[in-house]
């Protein structure tokens, strides 16, 4: 079978990569890819990203299986022109995205299904948003009502920070979110206390398989400061995800979005992603919902799976999930991501990369932020590398990725280096 993997960052190398490990597969094309994907002599990158030009592109090729790894091409309706096109696409439609591309559409399904998340509000008037953060204080949580590639959300900490989120993102737009119909809008939360932690499924519109449990890093700066980000490490599984919590997740957060939202008329398929917080007494509430796997938890989820992440695919695809059980690796996989100078706000692109280390069974440097120009790598992106390695304990796992990136070299190269530290402390 031939595969078509859509995207350009770290999870979709992680994807292809794992895809191309499968039995049936023959060929695994990447779209567009990047520097990494390049360079694997599995992997076929393939200089699209139209629409409609990749569904003609995998009529061409006779592809069995496309795997939707960004939100713009989902809020963009990728799936919907390939189903159209009788082909078969994993991921949610352009309605069902609406969970990510949409705050404010996901905070109202959740209070509308009683799915445990912050309080809330919502405003396009700018000084209203003000009136309103004077009135609750801080900490506060303010987040842009569209898609803004994982950095449209500022925690803040002082009344301050909160009014100059809502310039930034209301008045000024310099957060450079793709604004829905009707505007530019903001969802203001309440601040939840509490440790995060990823929680991935596989939807095929009725039935449910969760991956391993994750756990992601948003701040640029060891111990959890500086600005909010993509996501600068992660690491699998999570302890803070107890087996009461994990049964709580389901019962009170997936399984009743799942049918919610064939209850409103729009079937879920494709990876659901709860970001969540969980409490001191356990208790988890939804953070946000995106509509496809995250970045970097993709990554050392994926080194984790011994299942085949075709066939695995294809239950998917045929509503039969029901049957499957995934086998994992017991070990601790942990990723460190090396950002560019300059991430997130002005990140610089075009440095040389060198001093890659040889990928192995227990490491693996997956590729996001990258592109091969004349037989060399140069940084291309804010998030460039994720550095991934297997380890028998959290502890384990974190020395092999830090050592295994210390011959990592590129101009202005940045990377946290406590990933991890939480479930070491445990």
């Amino acid at each position: 079978m031939k595969v078509l993997v859509l995207g350009s960052g770290g999870r979709e190398h992680a994807l292809a990569w794992k895809l191309a490990q499968a039995e049936r597969v023959s060929q695994v094309f990447v779209a567009p890819g990047n520097g990494g994907t390049a360079r694997d002599p599995l992997l076929t990158n393939v200089p699209l990203t139209d629409v409609r030009a990749l569904a003609d592109f995998a009529i061409e090729q006779k592809v069995s299986l496309t795997v939707v790894g960004p939100e713009g091409l989902l809020a963009a309706g990728v799936v919907d022109e390939f189903r159209a096109r009788g082909l078969r696409i994993f991921g949610p439609t352009k309605a069902a995205a609406q969970l990510e591309s949409s705050k404010a559409f996901a905070k109202d399904f959740m209070k509308r299904h009683g799915i445990p998340t912050a309080a809330y509000e919502v405003f396009s008037d700018v000084a209203a948003a003000h009136a309103y953060i004077d009135a609750q204080g801080a900490p506060i949580v303010i987040k842009a009502d569209g898609l803004a590639a994982g950095k449209g959300v500022v925690v803040a900490m002082t009344i301050a920070e909160a009014h100059e989120a809502i310039d930034w993102i209301l008045a000024d737009n310099g957060s450079g979110v793709v604004h829905n119909e009707g505007g530019a809008r903001v969802v203001i939360e309440q601040f939840l206390a509490g440790e995060e932690a990823s929680f991935i499924v596989l939807c095929d519109g009725k039935h449910v398989v969760p991956l391993a449990t994750s756990q992601d890093h948003k701040r640029l700066l060891d111990h959890d400061e500086g600005p909010n980000t993509g996501g600068m490490g992660a690491y699998s599984p999570a302890p803070v995800v107890t087996p009461n919590v994990h049964a709580k997740v389901m019962h009170e957060i997936i399984l009743p979005t799942i049918a919610g939202m064939a209850r409103d008329g729009v079937p879920f398929t494709g990876f659901l992603y709860a970001g969540l917080m969980i409490d001191a007494q356990g208790e988890p509430r939804t953070v946000e919902f995106n509509t496809r796997m995250g970045d970097p938890e993709t990554q050392p989820i994926m080194m984790r799976l011994k299942s085949d992440l075709l066939e695995l695919l294809l239950h998917a695809t045929d509503g039969t999930l029901d049957g499957v059980e995934l086998q994992w690796d017991r070990r601790v996989a942990l990723g460190v991501v090396m950002a560019a100078g300059g991430y997130p706000q002005q990140p610089r692109s075009g440095d040389a990369i060198s001093g890659l280390p040889a990928d192995s069974e227990a490491a693996m440097v997956f590729h996001a932020g990258t592109t091969e120009v004349d037989g060399q790598l140069l940084t291309a992106g804010g998030r460039v590398l994720c550095v991934t390695a297997l380890g028998e304990s959290v502890r384990k796992a974190q020395q092999l990725a830090y050592d295994s990136l210390v011959n990592i070299q590129f101009e202005g190269k940045q990377y946290r280096h406590d990933i991890g530290h939480r479930a070491v402390k445990r």
